[in-house]
């Protein structure tokens, strides 16, 4: 009996070991804040990883594809039927992972008979009337991590996954360094593109205090475009439609991020 206790430590280890492991070749995703509205950006190869979950709430993932699509429509379906039973104004995106999403995934990881969710999640949300934008990181674990503006932190404006938490860190502290929310959307996609070469670098790298020098991101970004293709969202309401989300199509950014 006294044993049972130390056994599910060591099971509950064993699998943040085995999901770390799945998810370290996971591309990065970089969200962040510009003059109009929200970007959410990544460079990929297969399969889409960007998704609109509801009105001003974007969606970016790396993880097993049957996981994130079980997540996506639950997060879908949520916010859906809250908007349907009171209105639009009161689908938040705080209320959708603290109550709904983050206790189900706790769940799953703890229960250590049934299988895990293999899958790091980025959420943003637009903000109303001037009010902040939100970023929000939520792990197979469901731990959230959020962009600040609660307990003294003034709110960030971006948001990173990754694989690795070292590659996220790096990420983070690359886009502390850049001029948002500020930034016009060409320039912000160039900001986002560096960020993810800066946690593309990163992933397999030892835990240092030192980000990737200027001529290392020049030109692993420049690999990379060539061989990957260019996955961008944008969420405003700046435009005359009442829709928040869209697509950018690889062939309407790509000629200028290859200019630089």
């Amino acid at each position: 009996m006294i044993e049972e206790p130390y056994r599910w430590v060591e099971a509950i280890a064993n699998r943040r070991e085995y999901i770390e492991h799945q998810l370290s070749g996971g591309s990065p995703i970089a969200g962040l804040s510009y003059k109009e509205g929200i970007l959410l950006f990544t460079l990929g190869r297969e399969r889409q990883k960007l998704f609109e979950i509801y009105d001003r709430i974007g969606l970016g993932t790396i993880g097993h594809p049957g996981d994130i699509e079980r997540l996506r429509m639950t997060a879908i379906e949520i916010t859906s039927a809250e908007g349907f039973a009171r209105s639009a104004h009161d689908v938040s995106l705080r209320r959708l992972a603290n109550y709904s999403l983050s206790p189900a995934l706790k769940t799953a990881f703890e229960q250590v008979y049934g299988a895990p969710y293999l899958a790091r999640m980025l959420f943003a949300e637009l903000g109303r009337g001037g009010a902040s934008n939100t970023f929000l990181r939520l792990d197979y674990d469901g731990a959230i991590f959020t962009s600040g503006g609660a307990f003294g932190r003034a709110p960030e404006e971006f948001g990173v996954i990754s694989g690795t938490a070292a590659s996220t860190a790096k990420m983070e502290r690359f886009l502390r360094e850049q001029s948002l929310p500020a930034s016009t959307l060409e320039k912000a996609l160039e900001i986002a593109l560096d960020a993810w070469t800066v946690g593309h670098l990163t992933q397999s790298e030892e835990p240092s205090d030192e980000l990737p020098s200027a001529e290392a991101i020049a030109k692993a970004r420049e690999e990379q475009l060539a061989a990957s293709s260019i996955e961008a969202a944008i969420l405003t309401d700046t435009g005359a439609q009442t829709v928040t989300w869209r697509s950018l199509r690889d062939t309407e950014i790509r000629p200028q991020l290859e200019k630089r």
